[in-house]
Order: structure tokens, then C-alpha cells, then sequence
């Protein structure tokens, strides 16, 4: 029975990779002077970052919290599946601003600040270097697990497979796209044959494992109180939580795609891949009959050996070294795109030079060292590894939740297609915030080594953004408050006229010399353009925009004394579920008539045609 299953399964997987290899666009096309991946190419990228999570997570999550990893796995992954989708919107609002590629760090930056987004730096630079040295571990345990090898030995082959893949990336990112892609296939045949045979081995035993799995499960979120089901909750997520790293390298690599919606794309195609075998397998390894401690390091390969004979867990063990190899892979495409982000935006061009392959291969080979580095502190230790892992993952997760929060709190989401539930977004952000509490308190070398990765960036990027800041550039192009004042003042009108104006709201037709027309814009998304000459164009710098507002009102007052003054604001549409911060917005408006008494406010709302007739009124007078 069991062998004419899998003849079945292997004859319908090479019917479909002959399909798709019919498409000479299916990885990469070329299109305006550079070349592009489609979504199914940097989806295979991040799947094989994913996808190895297999072949030493279930071990670490059943160290930790037994055999209710069963349960814990599957759960983090429809949480990460969740998550999945707020990467996506920030994809869509990115590409929105401009901001492509860069992932955590361009959104953290976009809406907290430069300093802030050292932080994110630092987090996915823990992700990055920790997804390298604990993969390649990992290929060499997984690799010898049928043949003794001495220490030395392990550790020379540790360094020499993260200088291949150093080099494989140096060749440059088409050929990277189709030998990781074929590593894919392979996958698929080999996992698929596990999947398969596991499930045919199903015995009593294994299904009351399971289901002792979900007893277990459950009795531990049932302490008696709300606080202790959800802290019990909390830390079986965080021990979970590392079956699922490199999620964020499809928003990290939007650089390599045009369009957000190839990553809507491949984060949907990982989902019903690495979404549903990376819990499927873990539920069948963890419920066979293996002594755990013993196979720490291989339980899959071992597991596979029990269901196929040794030369099928020679044949995983392969795909083990393989794939774990293309999650170092992913980890140096991901993390050359961030560098690269950050070097753009400072100005360091000599990091960023390109080889006739468009290869960043000088940050390929600066990563080299730095992983390898990595690797002689730690001693290869796949635990110690694997604990400091988690914690960046956490906190990059947490940073993009948080920021998108804040994002929708004052932008809402009038400006892009593709959204999700603010309230899902809370609920997921306190959730990752807590897991990431209590592995920093839990691991102390993991809050050790990101608190130091953290501290050294923040430091850097102070130095740095004082001198190379981009705002610097967008601030001097800012138009002058004493030359609107002075302009103002050379009007024989008895009254002046402020209209307060959003970027998009600020098109008038007629221009006198007693309006002005002013736009607040944050300079990390750049100054609007002038629209007329009287649209004044006013940075917004250290303080709140109601803070500003006041600000130039009071020299407003002192320098116009004499003058009638009438401050016009726009009439708010958007409704305060959308966004609640117009709602804080119009609440800080009604104080401004106590604190300029002598001033006449004004909050009207024009109709396009009828603004655009009163302009040709004005015209005709």
C-alpha cells in the first residue's frame, strides 16, 4: 500500500515542476535596464530559511516544554501567519513612500525616528547573523550525524560552508534565485516522501501521543487564573516562536520585487507551504517513539531513518546540509538588502559598489567575517545559538507591529488599498512584546549579546545621522517663517489669512499677498512640493505638530500685532475609528482660541467645484 502511494506522489510532483519549468519568467525577468524575481522566487528564498527551522526546532521547543510542542508549533504558526499579513501592509504603505526594500528598518525609520530604527537594525542584524552561524551548525550536525567527526573538523566545516555561500551570493542574485529554487525541488520530493510515510506510520501509540500532546496542552493553560493561562501561554509561544524565523526576509527583500503585491503573494505561498509542514512534521517526529535527548541534533534525520531505512535519512540528512546551507543564503540576501538600505540613506556609496552581477559583495564578504566571528565566540554551540536567536526575532516583531500601530493611529487608511484590523494588530503586538519580556528575562546570554548589538548601533547611528542624516537635506529646503512674515507684512490688506494645509490638500488657484498657504511635513518622508508662492513649507522637527502650530502662531501674534488675523483649518473627514488621532488633533484645535484670543478661527470644508468657482470669481474680479 505504501509504495504505490509514493510512486503516485513523486509521478504528480515531477508533472508539476515540469508545468512550472515551462515558464522561462518564473523566477526572474528582465525589464528596464535590471532584473526583477517574481513572488515565487524570493518565496523560495524565504521558505528555505523557514523550512530548516524543521530540522533542529522541534528538538529545542520539546527541551523546553515537552511534548506540548505539538500544540505550541501549530499555534505559532497561524500566529505567524497573522503576523504575515501585517507584513504586507507595510509593504503596500512603503512602496507608498517611496521607501523600497529595507523591511523593519525603513517602516521603523518612516515612523519612529532614526534613532529607533538603529534598534530594528540591530534586532534583524541579531536575526541575520544568528540565522547563519545556527544554520550552519546545523548542516555540519545534521551532515555527520552518520559519520564521527572530530571538533576541529566540525568547526572547519562550519566556516567553509558560510564562505560558499558568500560566494554563491558574490556570482549575484539570478543565479542565486535558480540554485536555491533547485535545492526547492528536492525539498519537496524528500519532504513530501517523509510527510507521506509518517502519516501511513501512524499507529495507536504516535495518535495517543498527540492527543496526550493536547491534554497536556490544555491543562497547562487552565492555572486557575487569567494572569497564569496567559503567562503559561506567553512562554510556550517564545519557545516556539524560532520554528518560524526569517518570516520577515520576503518584507526585508521588496528591493529585488516592483511590486507589493509580489509580496503579498509569496507570504501567502509560505503560508500554505512552510505554514502546514513545518507543524505537520514536528506533530510526527515529536509523537514517534525516539529518544529525544540522544537525537537532539538530528531528530529528523534519525526520525526519517526509522520510517525508510538508513539511506532515506542519508538522503534528509543531504537535504538538512542543503537547505540549512540556503538559510544562510537567505540570511546574507536579506541582510545585504538592510545594509544596503542604511548605507544608501547615510551616503556610504563605497559599501553599496556592485559588481557586473549587481552583487553588494563587499557587505557579502563583511558578513562572511562577522558570521564567521560569530561561530569562534559561541564554539558552535547550537543551544547557546539558538536561545540568542529568538530574542531578535521577537523584538524586530515587535518593532513592526508597533510601528504600524502608530502608523494607522495618525495616517489611517485612506492612502493604501490593503489593510488589517487595528485591534488584531494590538492583540498581536502585546502578545510578541511579552514573549520577548520574558525570553529577556529568561535568556540572559540572548539579552546579553542583543543589549550589546543594540547599544553599539545606537552609538554608531547617533554619529552617524548627526552629520549624514537625509533630513538634513529635506530640513534645507524648507521655506523661511520670517520671509512669510515679512511678505505678509508688506500687505496693505486690513486682515491676513492662515490656511493650514495637509501636503495633499494644499492646491489653491488664486495666490494674494495677504494668504499664506502652510504645510507641517515630517523630513524622513521628504518636503512637498511648492504649489504656489505663497505655500510656506514648514519642517516638523523634535516637537508634536500641534506644539509647532502653536509656535509659529506666537510670532505670528507678535510680529502682526496690528493686523486682523483669521487662521483657517480644513474640515476633518476621516472618522475617529480611522483615524483617532484627527480626533486628538481637533481636541488640541479647540484650545488655540483661548491661547490667542485676539485671532478669528475657522474650520470650513469645500466642495472641489465649488472652491475651483469662487477661484474664477476671484479671477474675474
Amino acid at each position: 500500500m505504501k509504495t504505490p502511494i509514493l510512486i503516485i506522489l513523486n509521478l504528480g510532483l515531477l508533472v508539476l515542476f515540469i508545468y512550472l519549468f515551462r515558464n522561462r519568467e518564473l523566477l526572474s525577468y528582465h525589464l528596464k535596464g535590471r532584473w526583477w524575481l517574481t513572488w515565487l522566487a524570493i518565496g523560495v528564498i524565504t521558505l528555505m530559511d523557514e523550512f530548516t527551522s524543521i530540522f533542529y526546532v522541534p528538538a529545542e521547543a520539546f527541551r523546553f516544554i515537552g511534548l506540548s510542542a505539538i500544540v505550541f508549533i501549530a499555534a505559532t504558526s497561524l500566529i505567524i501567519r497573522f503576523f504575515s499579513t501585517r507584513l504586507t501592509e507595510i509593504a503596500e504603505i512603503l512602496e507608498h513612500h517611496g521607501l523600497i526594500g529595507g523591511g523593519v528598518y525603513s517602516f521603523s525609520y518612516l515612523v519612529l525616528g532614526p534613532m529607533i530604527s538603529f534598534v530594528a537594525v540591530a534586532s534583524i542584524m541579531v536575526d541575520y547573523i544568528l540565522t547563519a552561524c545556527i544554520s550552519a551548525v546545523s548542516v555540519v550536525a545534521n551532515a555527520t550525524s552518520f559519520f564521527g567527526l572530530s571538533d576541529p573538523m566540525k568547526m572547519a566545516l562550519v566556516l567553509g560552508i558560510i564562505w560558499a555561500v558568500a560566494g554563491l551570493n558574490i556570482l549575484g542574485i539570478r543565479e542565486n534565485a535558480r540554485f536555491t529554487f533547485m535545492i526547492f525541488i528536492g525539498a519537496a520530493f524528500i519532504m513530501m516522501n517523509l510527510i507521506v510515510s509518517g502519516v501511513l506510520a501512524l499507529d495507536s501509540g504516535s495518535l495517543g501521543q498527540i492527543q496526550q500532546s493536547a491534554k497536556i496542552a490544555a491543562d497547562q493553560l487552565q492555572t486557575g487564573s487569567w494572569t497564569g493561562n496567559y503567562s503559561s501561554f506567553i512562554t510556550h509561544i517564545a519557545f516556539c516562536i524560532l520554528a518560524y524565523s526569517g518570516v520577515e526576509s520576503v518584507l526585508q527583500t521588496a528591493g529585488l520585487v516592483r511590486s507589493w503585491h509580489e509580496i503579498r503573494k509569496a507570504y501567502l505561498f509560505l503560508g500554505l507551504t512552510v505554514g502546514i509542514v513545518t507543524p505537520l512534521v514536528a506533530a510526527l517526529a515529536l509523537s514517534a517513539p525516539i529518544d529525544f535527548k540522544a537525537h537532539e541534533g538530528d531528530l529528523i534525520t534519525h526520525y526519517a531513518s526509522m520510517l525508510n531505512g538508513v539511506w532515506f535519512g542519508i538522503l534528509v540528512a543531504g537535504l538538512a546540509s542543503f537547505t540549512l546551507s540556503m538559510a544562510i543564503n537567505t540570511a546574507f540576501v536579506a541582510s545585504s538588502e538592510l545594509m544596503e538600505r542604511v548605507a544608501h540613506r547615510y551616503g556610504f556609496s563605497w559599501l553599496i559598489a556592485t559588481n557586473r552581477r549587481q552583487s553588494l559583495y563587499r557587505i557579502h564578504l563583511l558578513n562572511a567575517a562577522l558570521f564567521s566571528g560569530i561561530i569562534f565566540l559561541t564554539a558552535g554551540s547550537q543551544s547557546l545559538l539558538a536561545d540568542m536567536y529568538a530574542l531578535g526575532i521577537l523584538a524586530s516583531f515587535a518593532i513592526n507591529t508597533g510601528a504600524l500601530l502608530i502608523y494607522r493611529y495618525f495616517t489611517g487608511t485612506k492612502d493604501v488599498k490593503y489593510y488589517t484590523s487595528r485591534l488584531g494588530t494590538l492583540v498581536l503586538w502585546i502578545i510578541l512584546v511579552s514573549s520577548f519580556l520574558f525570553l529577556a528575562y529568561d535568556k540572559h546570554y540572548a539579552t546579553l549579546l542583543w543589549g550589546t548589538v543594540t547599544a553599539v548601533m545606537l552609538g554608531a547611528g547617533f554619529l552617524v545621522s548627526r552629520k549624514r542624516a537625509p533630513e538634513l537635506k529635506q530640513i534645507a529646503q524648507a521655506d523661511s517663517e520670517m520671509d512669510m512674515i515679512l511678505r505678509l507684512a508688506e500687505s496693505e490688506a486690513p486682515e491676513i489669512h492662515f490656511f493650514f494645509r495637509r501636503s495633499e490638500e494644499s492646491d489653491h488657484a488664486v495666490i494674494k499677498n495677504n494668504e499664506a498657504y502652510i504645510t507641517f511635513y515630517s523630513p524622513r518622508g521628504g518636503i512637498p512640493p511648492k504649489t504656489a508662492a505663497n505655500h510656506y513649507r514648514l519642517p516638523l522637527t523634535k516637537i508634536s505638530l500641534y506644539h509647532r502650530m502653536v509656535s509659529l502662531l506666537k510670532v505670528v501674534e507678535y510680529e502682526l500685532a496690528d493686523r486682523r488675523v483669521v487662521v483657517h483649518f480644513g474640515w476633518p473627514l476621516s472618522s475617529w475609528w480611522d483615524r483617532l488621532a484627527m480626533g486628538v488633533m481637533v481636541f488640541n484645535l479647540m484650545r488655540l482660541p483661548r491661547l490667542f484670543p485676539q485671532f478669528e478661527f475657522d474650520i470650513r470644508y469645500f466642495r472641489r467645484h465649488q472652491a475651483h468657482a469662487e477661484a474664477a470669481a476671484g479671477d474675474g474680479r
